[in-house]
């Protein structure tokens, strides 16, 4: 256990360092990338949002002011219960608000981006559009 957390701590260490400053070990001239992401280094993406489903999630309410449910299963072609796994991780990291009510007898629910899990997806989408360009220059 303690070994891997030992790699853990030198990643961290060594995607901490600024652009032009190579980690202990690593070999000069090479790069990190750095965006206008608030991470904690080039590798540390938001790993709640990484995750394809919850990814579509945050997307389609990001450009979306609502979504019901039904909608966001349709879109995402996905079934009750692995939308509703995501959604609720995604609530408990309050990226998204769920709204829960009743059109007569039949429940509805609907999603909304917060304005927490909208600068999270920025922060996400500066960190990978900073991957590419890096792969791009290479």
């Amino acid at each position: 256990m303690a070994k891997s957390g030992a790699a853990s701590n030198d990643r961290n260490d060594r995607v901490a360092r600024s652009h032009d400053e190579p980690a202990p070990g690593i070999k000069p001239g090479l790069r990190s990338v750095r965006g206008r992401a608030t991470a904690d280094g080039p590798m540390a993406l938001d790993r709640l949002i990484h995750e394809r489903m919850r990814l579509g999630i945050l997307s389609a309410l990001a450009v979306n002011e609502r979504m019901s449910f039904g909608d966001l299963k349709t879109l995402l072609k996905t079934t009750d219960g692995n939308l509703s796994v995501h959604a609720r991780k995604l609530e408990e990291a309050e990226y998204v608000l769920c709204e829960k009510s009743f059109e007569g007898r039949v429940p509805k629910t609907e999603y909304s981006i917060t304005p927490a899990g909208r600068r999270a997806l920025e922060r996400y989408l500066d960190h990978m559009e900073s991957l590419i360009r890096a792969a791009r220059e290479r």
